[in-house]
């Protein structure tokens, strides 16, 4: 069993830390938030006072953080992560696992090799749900020596654990397969909004679209329509689950890279629009399926 640095113990990163605690690994974990700490504490985790001393004497240091700007500073600033893993022996292997833009993710992954550190990029999809069940799908990028060495690690968090390729594909596939997410749960809510508007009844509906072409998870296991399926969060009022904010956030990422590339993404565009519109309607702290309840009270004119 390992030793392991934990930063970032909130919704996600809390319920990862706990199944690395089941597993029989010693963590060290911290969050600026007394409470995400004294949970973790709860859970059978050691609380540290910063950052550095969660790291301090780790084998493996994983990050879950909110956004670039949060994994810059945690690794890069003076006295940060990298500085602290490069004079530690054995070096450590660092993982971050937050959602971030691929050029933050690089950038952090070359200062740590220019440090002789492995580092990997590892986002994942799965939520809330997921973290706590540890089936949460790991998108990594970095090396294979690296990949290898970190994959029992992350098999104690999640199912799926991917090799995507050189730093920073972890990333990249995160928010491709979001962007599609976002668009897909648009085009449903949708498809079951004008189904209640022509009298069609919204089971019938999806027996029929869940084996049919239209067929995609976000119909036939979360179903943004109340009633088809039991167990989403539109029977639960829409609690998250993976909020509508945090979609918003990965699909501007996506855009982000669509235009530093010159991809053209008018669906995506789209979908980001939205997702900003239902957050502007104070749903950012509902499931990202909350869109279904949110174009339900516009008319066609005001939405476009």
């Amino acid at each position: 069993m390992a030793t392991i640095g934990f930063i970032g113990l909130g919704n996600m990163g809390g319920p990862m830390a706990a199944n690395l605690l089941k597993a029989g690994h010693r963590v060290r974990g911290f969050d600026l938030s007394p409470a995400a700490r004294e949970a973790f504490v709860a859970a059978g985790g050691e609380a540290a006072a910063s950052a550095a001393e969660a790291a301090r004497g780790a084998e493996v240091i994983v990050t879950m953080l909110p956004a670039g700007e949060h994994v810059r500073e945690v690794w890069l600033h003076q006295g940060g992560l990298i500085e602290a893993a490069a004079a530690a022996s054995p070096k450590p292997l660092l993982i971050d696992c937050s959602t971030i833009d691929v050029a933050s993710a690089r950038t952090v992954a070359e200062t740590a090799a220019q440090a002789g550190l492995e580092m990997l990029d590892a986002p994942v999809s799965g939520g809330t749900t997921g973290a706590a069940a540890g089936t949460l799908t790991f998108m990594v990028g970095g090396s294979a020596v690296a990949f290898a060495a970190a994959r029992p690690v992350l098999a104690q968090m999640g199912r799926t654990i991917v090799h995507t390729g050189v730093a920073g594909t972890g990333q990249a596939a995160k928010i491709c397969n979001n962007m599609i997410l976002a668009i897909t749960m648009t085009g449903v809510a949708e498809g079951f909004l004008l189904a209640d508007k022509l009298g069609l009844d919204r089971q019938t509906l999806w027996d029929i679209t869940s084996t049919a072409t239209a067929r995609s998870w976000a119909l036939t296991d979360y179903c943004p329509a109340p009633g088809p399926v039991p167990n989403a969060p539109s029977a639960r009022d829409y609690a998250p689950g993976f909020m509508a904010a945090l979609m918003l956030k990965d699909v501007r990422l996506s855009q982000a890279a669509a235009e530093a590339t010159g991809t053209p993404t008018p669906l995506g565009a789209r979908a980001a629009a939205l997702y900003a519109k239902v957050v502007e309607a104070g749903e950012g702290a509902r499931d990202f399926s909350v869109i279904f309840r949110w174009l339900a009270a516009q008319s066609r004119d005001s939405v476009g």
